[in-house]
């Protein structure tokens, strides 16, 4: 588990509840030791792509993007079609947590690159254990070429 103490998640998730309880699910896990939470999909590209008021970003990039789709501003659409196709982000594992069942999302994500497509469970308790299995697989039995 060495490996892990410097490994980033980054949330990206308009909902102020569902954040607090993807990120208690993720504590939980013990699987990181930082979260970052931003609540649009504009700020989560300035963080990525080290612009705006992250230009001067330093460390790593996460180990794996937590991306809803429907936000204000920019939607997580928007921010999965940029991510891929850049060079220096496109590696990052991105997991889509969305309430939307909508056929087309699902399809539309995979075709932009997406990693895995998840439905957010309506249950509160549900939303934190899903979050706390998502951590764990994607930071711990999921394998990345090392950049």
């Amino acid at each position: 588990m060495e490996q892990l103490k410097h490994v980033e998640i980054l949330l990206v998730e308009d909902n102020p509840l569902d954040a607090e309880l993807t990120m208690r699910g993720l504590e939980s896990a013990k699987v990181c030791n930082k979260v970052i939470w931003l609540n649009d999909g504009d700020l989560a590209l300035d963080y990525l792509l080290r612009r705006g008021s992250y230009a001067d970003r330093d460390g790593p990039d996460p180990g794996v993007i937590l991306l809803d789709l429907k936000m204000p501003r920019v939607d997580g659409m928007e921010v999965l079609t940029q991510l891929k196709a850049n060079e220096s982000t496109r590696r990052i594992p991105v997991v889509v947590m969305t309430s939307s069942h909508e056929e087309q999302d699902m399809v539309r994500s995979y075709d932009l690159g997406v990693n895995s497509y998840v439905v957010k469970p309506v249950e509160f308790d549900d939303l934190t254990e899903l979050a706390r299995h998502a951590g764990f697989y994607w930071l711990v039995l999921n394998q990345r070429p090392v950049d």
